[in-house]
């Protein structure tokens, strides 16, 4: 199973379960930007303890590993958990949605894009995009989120708003990100 299969496949499952979720990540960077390899898909999802189940369900043992205690303890922490098609070596990193403002906006403000031929998927917005690629950039430091930013901004900068990603940058204590971020486009 490729990974845009997997993620046709998530979406799919998703959707019918009525379960809220923005992809995020590189996949979402690329529907603003441009593609790039990525070793993951990245979704933030809604999950509450009673619908752990039924998800995890949802990938059965034969194809994919999925940890359900994982999964359990990401839904009670608000943590993360994934899903391995351990035959292709793909993964779906699942975040549990953020239960603060920014973490709200990010799913009240996704958009249903084209993220396949023929699929549409729930995804976060460009700007919910970039503030979580800041977010990495400063856990992790790597230089792949800052490319895939100023891909977003030279490809569809005059859709981002700017001013939106700098008031959540200082909120989120990213304000030194996105100056790098602009610094690498030649920005302010």
């Amino acid at each position: 199973m490729n990974q845009a299969d997997l993620l046709r496949y998530v979406v799919e499952i998703l959707e019918t379960q009525g379960l809220s979720y923005a992809v995020v990540g590189s996949f979402a960077s690329a529907v603003y930007g441009e593609p790039r390899y990525t070793n993951d898909i990245d979704i933030v999802l809604c999950l509450t303890a009673d619908a752990v189940e039924r998800l995890c369900a949802a990938f059965p043992a034969a194809e994919f590993y999925v940890s359900l205690s994982a999964a359990r303890e990401a839904a009670r922490t608000r943590g993360q958990f994934n899903v391995i098609h351990p035959t292709s070596g793909n993964k779906i990193d699942f975040m549990i949605a953020r239960d603060d403002a920014w973490g709200r906006e990010q799913i009240a403000r996704r958009t249903r894009q084209p993220i396949l031929p023929g699929r549409e998927a729930f995804v976060a917005s460009p700007e919910d995009v970039i503030l979580g690629k800041l977010w990495y950039f400063r856990e992790g430091g790597s230089e792949k989120h800052l490319r895939d930013i100023a891909a977003m901004l030279q490809v569809s900068g005059d859709q981002i708003d700017q001013t939106y990603i700098g008031q959540w940058a200082r909120d989120l204590g990213l304000l030194e990100q996105w100056q790098a971020a602009l610094n690498r486009i030649g920005g302010r």
